[in-house]
């Protein structure tokens, strides 16, 4: 490793680059930390309607988000890079198949935010002892507003589902930023190539979209499966599918996926037994078969309860008669929002006339709610 510290704008720019290079990344760009104000301008709007949900720390961090310098002042540039995670198929293929999950793509192995931010940290240790300058690395759990940056950059644009596209890597990019106190050379801001093009709009299942690049994750599958505690709501779950965490219509149907290629990073590449798993074994999970089964993959987050509810609900979805006795079995399960959808899950699949009796002196309001509603079905 040099020994010598450089404070040459454009040389630390190249240095930054190969490094992103060698540690993995597959795209690496420059922008200046003094963003302008329509980055805060749009988290505001998005706020203010209500679209965040129930994601608090949105609003929380609304002012420390709208610019790198309000989380950091003394910093002068960010270098933004990007790990092509993209998918062997068409990961829509596998809604077909209704008696198994689906899990986002970017969540079938290893979690991203671990893998990322550990080579983020690696490049930033290198780059500190070659320039003597500050840094601090962040990967999507930090208030930082990684796809406005990332397209003032220059990795992509972002597109009318509101995520970040690029031309090479179509809809699948991690991103990952490391701030600095060195002066660095921009790279171009990327233009928008979506022209008339909604394919991403239309392809969402819940109508997500009010408008082009506007989104409301009240409505959006993604927001429903990881983030939305207690019951989803009934009028999106016939339209959740199998769909057990997350959702990737929006992202698969854009057609720059055209250019796009399989991540190369084994720790992000899908593991087998997560790429199409039984509902039928995965409803028979414990809170410790759990944590066991999905030990470092970003599902374990939402904790066993959530995750089962979220599968109760895919196997309502499927019409496999087959799954009606592992739904009965969580009639007595100890989350009230669990029974609640088993109750619903039942309802659909024919086996609730003959599962009440295991409810007889259930008083638990969910679950009630769930025995009214399929009685005026």
């Amino acid at each position: 490793m040099p020994t010598s510290i450089s404070k040459d704008p454009k040389k630390l720019s190249e240095y930054a680059k190969r490094l992103a290079r060698e540690t993995g990344f597959d795209i690496c760009r420059i922008t200046s930390a003094d963003t302008d104000a329509v980055l805060g301008e749009n988290l505001s709007a998005f706020v203010d309607a209500g679209h965040h949900g129930t994601m608090a720390w949105l609003e929380e961090t609304r002012e420390r988000r709208a610019s790198p310098m309000s989380l950091w002042p003394e910093a002068k540039s960010v270098i933004m890079l990007g790990m092509n995670y993209g998918p062997d198929h068409d990961p829509r293929e596998d809604l077909q198949r209704k008696s198994v999950g689906n899990i986002s793509v970017y969540a079938r192995n290893r979690d991203y935010h671990d893998v990322i931010k550990g080579k983020l940290k690696e490049i930033g240790s290198r780059f500190a002892a070659r320039s003597g300058a500050e840094i601090k690395v962040f990967v999507d759990t930090a208030p930082v507003m990684e796809k406005p940056l990332a397209a003032k950059a220059g990795l992509g644009w972002q597109g009318k589902h509101t995520n970040l596209l690029s031309r090479e890597f179509g809809s699948w990019l991690f991103l990952g930023s490391i701030f600095t106190d060195a002066e660095l050379i921009p790279d171009t801001p990327e233009v928008d190539h979506c022209g008339s093009c909604r394919a991403c709009l239309d392809a969402c299942p819940t109508n997500a979209f009010p408008a082009p690049y506007q989104i409301d994750a009240r409505r959006c599958i993604s927001y429903l499966t990881i983030e939305h505690k207690g019951p989803i709501a009934a009028e999106f779950r016939p339209q959740i599918g199998n769909r057990i965490y997350g959702c990737d219509d929006c992202l698969a149907a854009c057609p720059w996926n055209k250019f796009a290629v399989a991540g190369h990073e084994m720790k992000l590449k899908a593991r087998a037994d997560l790429a199409a798993p039984p509902l039928a074994e995965l409803l028979a999970l414990d809170d410790p078969a759990f944590r066991s089964f999905f030990s470092g993959s970003p599902v374990k987050r939402i904790g066993r309860d959530r995750f089962i509810r979220n599968c109760l609900i895919a196997a309502g979805n499927s019409g496999d008669a087959a799954l009606i006795e592992h739904c009965r079995r969580l009639l007595s399960d100890a989350s009230p929002d669990v029974r609640a959808m088993a109750v619903w899950a039942l309802s659909r699949l024919g086996g609730l006339e003959t599962s009440r009796h295991l409810l007889s002196e259930e008083t638990d309001e969910n679950v009630l709610t769930e025995l009214q509603q399929a009685e005026n079905v």
